[in-house]
């Protein structure tokens, strides 16, 4: 699954938003995932799409939205994520 989220705004258009910070519902997505996983009795892979500049990020030439600082903040946050509603499913 590749995650990522966006910020709508009221003229029908999106940019681009942090993956906990956006429009789209990022708690039901991870758990519809988790939960097929379950299902499927094995791992769903995903990563995150479009990390905002971190850090190092501004001084470091990047494709715009893939910064290696600003994923890797995405991937910490949506393992987070992840590892919550994993615990909340279990028990």
């Amino acid at each position: 699954a590749h995650l990522r989220n966006v910020q709508r705004d009221n003229q029908g258009g999106f940019f681009e938003s942090p993956h906990l910070a956006g429009s789209v519902d990022m708690y039901a997505v991870v758990k519809t995932l988790l939960q097929e996983q379950q299902k499927r009795g094995g791992p769903i892979p995903f990563r995150p799409d479009h990390g905002m500049k971190l850090l190092s990020d501004f001084e470091r030439p990047a494709r715009p939205g893939y910064t290696a600082v600003g994923r890797l903040r995405g991937l910490a946050e949506l393992r987070g994520l992840q590892l919550g509603i994993s615990r909340s499913l279990a028990g």
